[in-house]
């Protein structure tokens, strides 16, 4: 028999009450225990609902559980963001927003940067402002650490306000389609304001690019949402010349950090060049 939406939701309810010990939620162990889990009647309490709800939940009988109550539930049963979000699509409901922009790496996500050794990689927020890099992509684009923290921001460097204003990359970068780039990353801007609606930095860096570059208001006007994904560059380096790459952004699901890898095709003379880079300017730092 295929599984209902209110099926898969009972089915999550029981699955995340019997993992949770009662010493997580701050119960007493009884002697004797027999359920390793919290008891409905447990949940129930720590959720401010009654027994019989929570088990009409958890047989199928009860599918559109109110806002609150999902909220409830989740704080009851210390779900992780990605979980009370599932748990509210389960429940046919939008998942509630993070009102503000997260710059905090996780411990996961900088053992895998660490992994990457000399690739080129970056680490932006959801409003594309740069919170780490590494050596290799202070080679391969100049040191960041030289700008002041406001103007290292993609959107900001891309759609500058003042004609003078130092730039996020040191050397010239081309795209092949600096167009589609220009609207992949407005589009991505105003995705961004919908996941982090009561960001200040995030509204602040809109009205200032929307007032102050006009290329930028005018792909604002259009309204378009998306994400950016990937992109292809020619970086004209000082020491080795033009390096051709191909750029990456993967995405942290829950911060929406942006993990930018630059890198070249393998065995190419451009992997070559890159890998010249680090030799040629063995000064440059990475920010930790």
């Amino acid at each position: 028999m295929p599984a209902t939406p209110g099926n898969g939701l009972g089915v999550m309810i029981r699955t995340w009450r019997d993992r949770l010990p009662p010493s997580a939620a701050g119960l007493p162990a009884a002697r004797g225990r027999r359920a390793a889990g919290l008891r409905r009647e447990e949940l129930a309490d720590l959720a401010g609902v009654s027994v019989d709800y929570i088990v009409r939940l958890e047989q199928g009988r009860a599918t559109t559980p109110s806002a609150s109550v999902v909220a409830s539930l989740a704080r009851a049963l210390h779900l992780s963001s990605a979980e009370r979000d599932h748990l509210y699509r389960l429940a046919q409901l939008v998942p509630p927003v993070d009102g503000t922009i997260n710059d905090h790496l996780p411990p996961g996500v900088q053992r895998v940067l660490a992994r990457l050794g000399d690739v080129a990689v970056a680490v932006f927020a959801a409003d594309w402002q740069l919170v780490w890099w590494n050596r290799g992509w202070a080679a391969l684009l100049g040191d960041p650490s030289a700008l002041p923290s406001r103007l290292r921001n993609f959107a900001r460097s891309r759609f500058p306000v003042d004609s003078g204003a130092a730039r996020l990359a040191l050397w010239p970068v081309t795209e092949a389609d600096r167009d589609a780039t220009d609207a992949a990353v407005v589009s991505d801007l105003r995705r961004a304001t919908g996941r982090f609606p009561r960001d200040s930095r995030l509204a602040a860096l809109i009205r200032e690019l929307s007032a102050g570059n006009s290329r930028f208001a005018a792909l604002w006007a259009t309204g378009e949402v998306a994400a950016h994904r990937e992109d292809h560059k020619t970086i004209d380096h000082p020491s080795v010349g033009p390096i051709k790459v191909d750029c990456d952004v993967l995405v942290d699901g829950d911060c929406e950090l942006k993990i930018v890898v630059m890198t070249a095709v393998p065995g190419s003379e451009d992997e070559t060049k890159l890998r010249l880079t680090a030799i040629a300017d063995p000064a440059v730092t990475a920010h930790r």
